[in-house]
């Protein structure tokens, strides 16, 4: 009987390790082709590679040019301030659309539809689009004119002060729709009685949501932002197809400069520093991102 126990644990102890021992091939594949292409990718930051000739090792050479240059700090600021402007712009008007539309209307589905389809539609292709409605002979301008505002009339993609505004635009147009559809799960998810009894106590409806509805919607808020803080760290497509980082340097961002150092320039080592640069940004400000909403679900629920 001892015996047979033994056995038995035996055969469960195989069972219990067997799918961690059949994900090894895949593990190795997904380390190999994915991080081990970022770690080389990650070493040639610190060398002077050319493309062409052997890289020799330079230490932080690469890393002290970028942040003594105004170029490169000039892309970080472009970065960082285009990201904090679409995270809030498109989750404002995601929310706004995500409250308008979560019930009440007959033909809500149809404009869920509309507002999420942008989505799905390339940036280059959204990009393309835009540049069009930006044009000095465009809808942008033409708008302006019917209602008198002749001259708020302007070249905006070569415009300096207001092009990198325009790349803002077009990336909350394509993404607040994704806001929205998160938004709308966290406020389909609120139980209707809670909202019920609150309007029978006599609650005001913006003290309802900020009471009730605001707070239950934290992890739809914390999917929401952290996404969006990603896509505007990483944004290029919009950039390259509507400004090139134009004029001059005005909306440069640390992902066109990883391409045009490496690609344009040739300057390998140099561009895999901006690459580094970039992905310990977003890191560390979805980690610390992720921890202050985690909190601040908890304070909230």
């Amino acid at each position: 009987m001892f015996a047979r126990q033994i056995n038995d644990g035996t055969r469960q102890r195989r069972v219990s390790r067997a799918p961690l021992t059949w994900a090894v091939p895949a593990l190795l594949v997904v380390f190999v082709f994915h991080y081990g292409a970022v770690i080389a990718g990650g070493w040639y930051a610190f060398t002077d590679w050319d493309g062409f000739t052997e890289p020799d090792f330079v230490g932080l050479e690469n890393f002290a040019r970028i942040f003594s240059s105004s170029q490169a700090l000039g892309a970080l600021a472009n970065t960082l301030k285009l990201t904090v402007a679409f995270v809030i712009g498109a989750n404002a008007i995601g929310l706004v659309l995500a409250m308008a539309l979560n019930k009440g209307l007959k033909s809500r589905f149809v404009l869920r539809s509309v507002f999420f389809a942008p989505v799905v539609m390339s940036p280059l292709a959204v990009a393309y689009i835009w540049q069009f409605v930006f044009e000095v002979q465009g809808p942008v301008n033409a708008l302006l004119g019917t209602v008198g505002l002749e001259s708020w009339q302007r070249v905006w993609l070569g415009d300096a002060t207001f092009a990198i505004w325009a790349v803002w635009a077009v990336m909350v147009w394509q993404f607040s729709g994704l806001c929205m559809a998160f938004y709308l799960a966290g406020l389909q998810s609120i139980p209707e009685d809670l909202t019920e009894a609150a309007e029978i106590d006599g609650a005001s409806s913006w003290r309802t949501f900020r009471r009730i509805v605001f707070p239950m919607l934290a992890p739809a808020a914390t999917v929401s932002i952290s996404l969006t803080t990603i896509f505007g760290l990483r944004v290029f497509d919009q950039i390259m197809a509507l400004t090139r980082g134009g004029p001059g340097y005005a909306t440069e961002t640390l992902a066109t400069q990883v391409y045009k150092q490496t690609f344009a320039f040739g300057n390998f080592g140099y561009g895999a520093a901006f690459a580094l640069v970039l992905t310990a940004l977003v890191l560390v400000v979805s980690a610390l991102q992720l921890t202050i909403l985690r909190r601040r679900e908890r304070v909230l629920q």
